[in-house]
């Protein structure tokens, strides 16, 4: 079965936000296939990150519906959150790790806490997400002595050591040299392999062209275009060729959307 015929993963329907007496989503549909890496993209301030904390219910919907895999998710309650939570990892922009704890650490926390492992059992199951991410050799060493990317890369270790379905990257390669982020995408690709869903929300036309296999453009709340890299490239709709070659990223700037 094709993944066009496939039934969608998450979807969003008619979903509005806003904060305060400023809308930012408008009614915006959107459905992500399993196994996908799907791109978020679009100015400043069009509520990219804000869709995904939709997702994970650290921001509430105002109208409009959100499922994963069948199950709506609007409404949920903090407790109720907490299996999606497992089911929905999240690696956020600056990597949110603690810094008086090791990598190793870091990762055998969620292990510990979600799934019951004992201190020494928890540090050991962490050893392999680290390699995963080829940071083995630096398992002992703190956050602080360490260069963003590879923060950010025992960041999506930890993620994943709870195994979700469906990862979402907020800005994951914001701040990093070109190497680093090229490396994080090589690991989103990975990602994909084990049947992994990718939503990615991202500023970076590198990546977003490189390893998207759909993107979403948002403009004005809601999904203006969605198609895969060469469709958005091909596109005659000047708005979204304005963002393709880089001509609106100063639009719309709402710090914190």
């Amino acid at each position: 079965m094709t993944p066009a015929a496939t039934a969608p993963i998450i979807a969003f329907e008619g979903v509005c936000k806003a904060f305060g007496d400023k809308p930012v989503l408008r009614g915006m549909d959107l459905a992500v296939r399993p196994g996908e890496i799907l791109f978020i993209v679009g100015t400043s301030g069009v509520g990219k990150s804000v869709t995904i904390k939709l997702l994970i219910g650290l921001l509430a919907v105002d109208a409009g519906s959100i499922s994963l895999a069948g199950r709506r998710l609007e409404g949920l309650d903090e407790r109720a959150f907490y299996p999606v939570r497992q089911e929905v990892g999240m690696v956020f922009q600056n990597a949110t790790l603690f810094d008086s704890l090791t990598l190793r650490e870091n990762v055998a926390l969620p292990l510990r806490k979600h799934k019951g492992l004992r201190h020494r059992a928890a540090l050991d199951a962490a050893g392999p997400w680290l390699e995963r991410v080829g940071l083995l050799g630096l398992a002992e060493r703190l956050p602080a002595e360490l260069s963003d990317g590879v923060r950010k890369r025992a960041a999506i270790a930890r993620t994943l050591s709870l195994t979700p379905r469906v990862v979402l990257f907020d800005e994951p390669t914001t701040g990093l040299d070109p190497v680093s982020a090229r490396r994080i995408d090589r690991l989103i690709v990975e990602l994909r392999a084990t049947g992994v869903t990718s939503i990615v929300v991202s500023h970076d036309l590198v990546s977003t062209f490189s390893i998207a296999e759909r993107i979403a453009f948002l403009y004005q709340g809601r999904v203006h275009a969605l198609g895969t890299p060469e469709e958005l490239r091909a596109s005659a709709d000047p708005v979204v060729q304005q963002f393709v070659n880089g001509r609106s990223q100063g639009e719309m700037e709402t710090p914190g959307f």
